[in-house]
């Protein structure tokens, strides 16, 4: 049976040019911590980038939340503690104060048609709800996202962000903790994702995903535009739960 639905925000529940905000967010994160230590803005780049590449590692091996490596290769390429308090309620305050005011401009965010009623419809289902957006970001960058694409936390029983994550999508462990977190099996969730790449389990651990996107992977298991999905997410659901109604059926013959 299905129990819960999962969420991807960028490009599923919020309409965004994603590398005009990375962009955006870099420069001026980079900015904030070339004054702090007295480090010219641009020499951040590289470091930022083999931070969010040692993340992204297919070959991890470490226990580090996805927030503590990012913090040690920093540190490690450039001598800058982020974790320090004061450093740290640096990025918060920018997080909080500044990038809510980035979604203007050509980073264009909007809410993506159709998402918010695709979340009410959830919840109208009694369904558990949750918000498995690519755990690369703190949990104050994540919701000033939320709140452009129109939802917010009292919307998801879990979201996930960098620092209650220990990888990246699509690596299966990702999907796995995130899912026992709720209590609940791979095969008791749907995903909804844009991301061919990422948003398809590696390897396959039973979560099935609805793709919102413009490709068509084989392994969706239902595609088209957000716009519609809220329509026929009902019967998706009940799909499912007939094909595993009549499973128990036939093993009790």
């Amino acid at each position: 049976m299905i129990k819960a639905v999962l969420f991807d925000l960028d490009d599923t529940l919020l309409d965004i040019n994603f590398t005009a905000f990375m962009t955006r967010y870099v420069a001026g994160l980079s900015g904030l911590l070339g004054d702090i230590s007295r480090t010219p803005a641009p020499l951040m780049g590289v470091p930022f980038t083999r931070g969010y590449l040692a993340m992204e590692d297919r070959d991890r091996s470490d226990d580090l939340t996805n927030h503590q490596l990012f913090i040690n290769k920093v540190h490690a390429l450039t001598g800058i503690p982020m974790d320090d308090p004061a450093i740290a309620d640096a990025i918060d305050c920018y997080e909080r104060e500044f990038v809510p005011a980035m979604r203007g401009g050509i980073v264009a965010a909007r809410p993506q048609r159709g998402g918010r009623q695709a979340v009410d419809v959830v919840h109208e289902l009694g369904l558990t709800c949750a918000l498995a957006t690519n755990p690369a970001f703190s949990e104050a960058c994540v919701e000033a996202r939320m709140g452009w694409a129109n939802v917010s936390p009292e919307d998801f029983v879990r979201i996930s962000n960098w620092d209650n994550a220990y990888r990246l999508k699509p690596n299966a462990r990702f999907y796995q903790e995130f899912v026992n977190s709720l209590g609940l099996t791979c095969d008791e969730c749907l995903m909804v994702g844009n991301d061919s790449r990422r948003d398809f389990a590696r390897p396959d651990c039973g979560l099935r995903t609805i793709y919102v996107g413009h490709a068509w992977p084989r392994r969706a298991v239902w595609h088209g535009p957000m716009s519609r999905l809220a329509r026929e997410l009902p019967n998706i659901i009940r799909r499912f739960d007939g094909e595993e109604t009549n499973k128990r059926d036939m093993a009790s013959l």
